[in-house]
């Protein structure tokens, strides 16, 4: 019959459902798989222990009991034909299927039911369950442990040319993965529609658990055909030893023991690698003879193999070298002496450079820590020591780094640590230990004497105002010294005020904020420092603005330390064009005048939101300073200054700044306000704009409305409501500025 066919073609596909052992199993020519004196197979398939026949002593217990009438062997008393057993815990098995079948459209020709029934074993779940058929669907219900099981699957076919016959997708045909520890099954199959339409090609719907290596390569015969209900389809199964957590074990010489598959409870024994046999028998693992067969090892050579207990080794035949493996080292001729001395002298060659090559870099970084000690002395560096040496330890210490830690720091100074560059040097990012630092390395070295130089180190270090930038530490191993800051994120005050997509968040508040902050630190260091500090340099864009808009002074490197007997110190002269003090650059004499001149153009940027210097306008207007003088001088100070500026602000406090600015541009250094007339001035107008205090009193109109509060807040104003309510017209004319009191 076709069905028949289909199942030798099957078995043909999976030899293994013949074989009586595995692979390994088939090399053992005398090894004994079998108790001793017990039937080791029944027809054509070998029975190992734990498995065994006929007396108790030749199986473990009723579990493992094979009958074997008329040389077919079945599980236990049952009608369960065995085809395979493995002792690595594989039993292979014929099972029943269920079926359905129709000889016409209202009559049944038959059907039945299928059923496996197991106690310790279980279903493996390399099986599938299977239905066959058009229009049809099957259930499979078990147990799994102490729970019940229940799934199932659907096909549909039209008719046959909707049949698949590449694949089990639901084309005629469905599969199901089945859960590990499945046993005692019950199978049934049926269809949706009982009519003519498919039983030319279909009589039937078959539902069955079979092993995944099933063949439906013939599976169009399959959907012709009815199947005797004799037949049968194989299923794989697991088996394990039972583990009564006692020390013994059924594991013998040369074996070892591992969990069973499948979460099954209990173990199974294996071979150790290189032994085949029986793991469950003494000396039932014997030692493999690879070399005996050339399938069974990879030497090159076959006369060059060697058994050992449980491997084998390989080896070339003599003028060759390596591990004799086809895939390993293989076998290569040896060199000859001429090529192996030439070799050996290529090597001592390539020793003696490298030998060299190491005594070279160590004389070259010998010289570059001796050129880094030089720099050090001449930088000031033991003058520094021995006062840093002498300050209390409750005073805050300006830190000595060596260049190394910088470079680590910065990734080797790495360009895209850089957060600034100017005139004056190169402003670096870095981390040092896990503190964010700003690192400044000078393009120019700074005239001022190193005693100085040093001097000012340790009065910066010990500057403890809010609005300067702490100073770190510094780095005296370079030849311009490096310098290392506290690390401020938002930027700089001239980045916020000439960018236009930012200007919007400093207010005219924020701005008056900004020039007390800036005005408070320049005078703290004027007046109040250890000892009185020139900046030299004041700029929008050395005043640092923090997360909260907090000004912070930067930038020292052109900061001079005046002693107490003097008033002003003769410099080259530096600094940056627009801020520059005229007078400063026509005698070169520095004073603290000089940072109030640097101050009064930061005011004007803050008023008018224009850059020190003009690039487009005519020459006679391209300096700000200049500009805002004469924009003062002709009355048209409200013409010039930024329009967010002209909104917020009020005007009296404007002119007030205004001429505050005005007094610090002036040509004469005399004549300029000091830093702290400049922050008093500032606090005062700040003062006056809070505790303005404007006495509203109100008249009674026609109809009375409800009374206003005591008193509310009017742009940073208070304003006291008089017992009069008002109308709400009058109130927001009045708000709006559209009606004078």
């Amino acid at each position: 019959m076709c069905f028949l066919a289909l199942v030798v073609g099957i078995l043909q596909a999976c030899p293994f459902l013949l074989l009586p052992t595995t692979q390994a199993l088939d090399q053992l020519e005398a090894s004994q798989l079998a108790k001793q004196d017990c039937n080791s197979s029944c027809g054509n398939v070998t029975i190992p222990y734990p498995f065994g026949m006929n007396s108790p002593r030749c199986y473990l217990n009723e579990n493992f009991l094979i009958n074997c009438p008329n040389s077919t062997p079945f599980l236990r008393h049952s009608d369960i034909q065995v085809t395979n057993i493995t002792t690595d815990g594989q039993l292979s098995v014929l099972a029943y299927y269920a079926a359905e079948c129709f000889d016409s459209s209202t009559k049944i020709e038959d059907s039945w039911w299928a059923s496996l029934k197991l106690s310790k074993f279980k279903i493996s779940k390399t099986n599938k369950f299977t239905v066959i058929g058009c229009d049809s669907y099957g259930y499979l219900r078990g147990t799994r442990g102490d729970k019940n099981y229940s799934s199932g699957c659907i096909t549909t076919c039209y008719n046959s040319t909707f049949i698949d016959t590449s694949s089990c997708s639901g084309s005629g045909c469905c599969q199901m993965e089945i859960p590990d520890g499945l046993q005692n099954v019950n199978i049934q199959s049926y269809r949706f529609f009982n009519d003519n339409r498919t039983l030319d090609f279909n009589p039937c719907t078959y539902a069955f658990i079979v092993d995944q290596t099933f063949n439906f390569s013939t599976r169009s015969d399959l959907l012709k055909t009815i199947i005797p209900t004799s037949e049968k389809f194989p299923v794989a199964l697991n088996w394990a030893i039972d583990d009564d957590n006692s020390s013994s074990s059924l594991c013998k010489d040369n074996s070892f023991r591992e969990s069973a598959p499948d979460n099954m409870q209990g173990y199974i024994c294996r071979c150790n690698p290189g032994y085949q046999g029986n793991p469950y028998l003494p000396q039932g693992c014997q030692d493999i003879k690879e070399c005996q067969k050339p399938e069974l090892n990879d030497c090159i050579y076959q006369e060059l193999c060697h058994n050992t207990l449980g491997n084998y080794t390989c080896s070339c035949p003599k003028g060759y070298h390596g591990d004799g493996r086809k895939q390993g080292q293989r076998c290569t001729a040896n060199e000859p002496i001429w090529r192996m001395t030439v070799v050996g002298v290529s090597v001592a060659i390539s020793a003696l450079l490298m030998v060299c090559l190491v005594f070279y870099c160590g004389i070259q970084k010998r010289n570059i820590n001796k050129c880094k000690e030089r720099l050090f002395i001449e930088n000031g560096g033991l003058v520094m020591k021995e006062v840093l040496s002498n300050i209390e330890e409750s005073t805050q210490r300006v830190k000595i780094f060596i260049e190394d830690e910088l470079k680590k720091a910065t990734n080797n100074f790495d360009k895209n640590e850089i957060i600034g560059q100017g005139g004056f040097g190169t402003v670096y990012k870095g981390k040092l230990d896990q503190t964010i630092i700003a690192i400044k390395m000078p393009k120019v070295i700074d005239p001022a004497p190193n005693d100085q130089f040093i001097d000012k180190m340790i009065v910066l270090s010990q500057i403890n105002h809010p609005n300067v930038v702490r100073l770190i530490g510094c780095c005296l191993e370079t030849p311009v010294p490096i310098l290392v800051y506290e690390f401020i994120r938002n930027k700089d005050l001239n980045y916020h005020l000439h960018n236009d997509g930012l200007a919007t968040r400093l207010s005219w508040k924020i701005r008056l904020r900004i020039a007390v902050e800036t005005a408070g630190a320049l005078a703290h260091m004027h007046s109040d420092a250890p000892i009185r500090i020139i900046h030299g340099d004041v700029k929008s864009s050395n005043i640092l603005l923090d997360d909260n808009f907090t000004a912070k002074v930067s930038d020292f490197g052109i900061s001079r330390l005046v002693p107490s007997d003097q008033t002003q110190v003769c410099t080259v002269i530096q600094g940056t064009c627009g801020y520059m003090d005229p007078e400063y650059f026509q005698s070169g004499l520095l004073n603290d005048k000089s940072d109030v001149y640097g101050f009064g153009v930061i005011l004007v940027e803050l008023l008018t939101r224009e850059k020190a210097l003009f690039t487009t306008r005519p020459a006679n207007d391209k300096n700000l300073a200049t500009f805002f003088t004469s924009a003062l001088k002709d009355d048209c100070l409200f013409r010039i200054i930024d329009q967010q500026v002209k909104k917020e602000g009020d005007p009296e406090q404007i002119k007030s700044v205004a001429k505050l600015a005005k007094q610090c541009l002036e040509y004469r250094g005399e004549k300029r306000p000091s830093m702290k007339q400049v922050t008093r001035e500032l606090q005062e107008m700040i003062t006056i704009s809070k505790g303005k205090h404007i006495e509203v009193v109100i008249d009674s109109y026609d109809t009375p409305q409800p009374l206003l509060p005591p008193s509310i807040d009017f742009l940073g104003t208070t304003l006291s409501i008089g017992p009069y309510s008002m109308r709400s017209q009058e109130m927001k004319r009045l708000v709006n500025g559209q009606q004078s009191i």
